[in-house]
């Protein structure tokens, strides 16, 4: 019996050392697609000015029109109205963010009575070439303001931004701004606020986090959301085909192997692209391509032909080509000045 036994565990012992242990978490957890994270990421939000602002009624200030630009506010203490030429008076309350994705002028006040300094004739602090503080107003009641300009990638920008209305309110009052984004925002003015090592770096991300986040709690939540570009990041089946191209831009793309990927038929698939996005897929693959290869030119020097075959050309003439047709100029120009681009001030 005792022998039994001992063979027994011996047995057990080997089959516990020696059977493979299949690894069912790395097999069973699935790969996420977020078509839509990936190509807000590929905004390439890049913050020009970041003020932090005192203000004490009665104020005004007259903010100007920055074609290109988001601007955004959040207000940390007190209320403010912020008027712009096309829209009614929104007021802004503590918490609340305010984004303007397409850069419209506006007016920022503590009263519709009051007459608004344009933005650039009121004297600042400035902390460094992004960040500055302003102390402003009559020294009646206080607000406390967190103000930021970005600009962004100029071709998936610009498809984002025409997607956007001219202003996106989120108030915190009604549950319209979600309590993680609540945190940020008081994050970021805390930052802004006390500024200290490497605190105009955090504000910079966060605020791009802020801003990123709200633009997809837009389109979560507004109707909008599900159209044109937009709706297409989101579709189940062209949704697959943009990530597809997103994720291996420098692949062979044709439309019969992205029609493939979408799981529907060539023609109605190269119909229905056309449809959703606006501009057909050789046309769009084009556009990221080059788009990818301009974020790479102006972060530091590459060489084209590195370049061309990175992204899918087999020669550098080809690329050059579909670069300038793009853009309107040849990725030879010096573009790394436009990365460090700045509001005057």
């Amino acid at each position: 019996m005792l022998v039994f036994l001992y063979l027994f565990a011996v047995r057990l012992k080997f089959h516990f050392y020696e059977a493979p242990v299949q690894n069912t978490y790395q097999r069973d957890i699935p790969q996420p697609s977020d078509t839509l994270g990936e190509t807000l990421y590929s905004l390439r939000l890049n913050g020009l000015v970041y003020a932090c602002s005192e203000l004490s009624a009665p104020w005004g200030i007259e903010m100007p029109p920055m074609q290109g630009k988001m601007m955004f506010h959040i207000v940390t203490q007190g209320s403010c109205l912020l008027i712009s030429p096309n829209h009614a008076e929104v007021l802004l309350k503590p918490g609340d963010l305010v984004l303007l994705p397409k850069g419209e002028g506006h007016q920022i006040c503590s009263d519709t009575e009051i007459h608004c300094q344009p933005f650039f004739d009121i004297p600042v602090s400035k902390v460094s070439d992004r960040f500055e503080f302003m102390n402003y107003g009559g020294g009646g009641e206080q607000t406390l303001l967190t103000c930021g300009v970005l600009s962004f990638d100029h071709i998936i920008g610009k498809k984002l931004v025409s997607q956007l209305p001219p202003l996106i309110h989120m108030r915190s009052d009604n549950g319209q701004l979600p309590s993680s984004l609540q945190a940020l925002a008081q994050l970021m003015a805390d930052e802004a606020t006390n500024l200290a090592a490497g605190g105009e770096t955090v504000v910079a991300h966060l605020a791009d986090i802020i801003v990123i986040k709200a633009i997809r709690h837009w389109i979560e939540h507004s109707p909008d959301g599900s159209k044109g570009w937009l709706g297409a990041l989101k579709d189940p089946k062209i949704g697959k085909a943009l990530a597809a191209m997103h994720a291996h831009p420098e692949s062979s793309w044709t439309i019969d192997r992205l029609a493939e990927q979408a799981g529907m038929s060539r023609s109605g698939f190269s119909a229905r692209f056309t449809e959703v996005v606006g501009t057909s897929a050789k046309q769009y693959l084009t556009e990221w391509r080059m788009s990818l290869a301009r974020m790479k030119v102006m972060q530091s020097p590459v060489p084209l032909m590195d370049l061309a075959e990175e992204l899918g050309y087999q020669s550098e003439a080809a690329f050059s080509r579909a670069y300038k047709r793009v853009f309107g100029v040849s990725p030879l120009r010096p573009a790394r000045a436009e990365a460090t681009e700045q509001v005057p001030r």
